[in-house]
């Protein structure tokens, strides 16, 4: 089994995310994800949570808060994975040029536009939308998500449970505005006004530029 944490840094109405462009053999490969990654020995998760973190964007975050539990029976076709999955609200610092992808803050409006892991449109809604604690079991066959178990924890220790296949989830069925992965500039070039996180044409909408292609924006007066 693996064992590993999954870490959503927020500010208001953003969350910075990570497009997996640059590792070969990447099982996540073009895909955006958070922050996170397996314990250390002798490791918590909270101390994980903090460490993999500043490795991956050189954020210094406190106070991790601790949102869910997520286990995905033989994700990559081999082996367990247990996640516990975190909310980070606290932090500071600059952003670094991640060894494990490319970084960008998101405006949460446009998260699930990004090409995500299907399981993680649903759990997604639930960390933005949702304050209770959370323990949820997603299973994929071979790359593709099939369904997902939960049970939800309220205040007072109310359990409430759930359970959805992939064809019961209409929002599922949305296109995820995926371009082709590993296509990935440099940086935005003004010359020839591509995105500066995936390469693809942007649209101008009011004070903002938009990616139709990986949902990055940012205000047309950002250097």
């Amino acid at each position: 089994m693996k064992l590993a944490t999954l870490c959503y840094v927020q500010r208001p109405g953003q969350t910075l995310m990570l497009h997996r462009v640059k590792k070969a053999h990447d099982m996540h490969a073009g895909k955006w994800n958070g922050l996170g990654g397996k314990l250390h020995p002798g490791e918590t998760p909270e101390e994980c949570a903090i460490r993999e973190v500043y490795e991956e964007s050189g954020l210094r975050c406190r106070n991790p808060e601790w949102r869910g539990f997520l286990t995905f029976p033989a994700f990559d076709g081999f082996e367990d994975w247990y996640v516990w999955l975190f909310r980070i609200r606290e932090w500071e610092g600059e952003l670094i040029d991640s060894p494990e992808g490319r970084l960008a803050w998101i405006d949460n409006e446009h998260l699930f536009d990004l090409p995500l892991w299907e399981g993680d449109r649903v759990f997604l809604r639930w960390l933005l939308q949702d304050d209770r604690f959370f323990s949820a079991k997603f299973v994929y066959q071979e790359g593709r998500f099939l369904r997902y178990e939960a049970v939800f924890y309220g205040p007072g220790g109310q359990m409430v449970r759930e359970a959805r296949g992939r064809d019961e989830l209409p929002f599922l069925a949305e296109p995820s505005g995926a371009g082709p992965p590993g296509q990935v500039a440099e940086g935005f070039r003004d010359e020839d006004g591509r995105c500066w996180i995936c390469g693809a044409r942007p649209i101008q909408r009011h004070c903002r530029i938009v990616c139709p292609a990986c949902g990055f924006t940012r205000d047309c007066s950002d250097p």
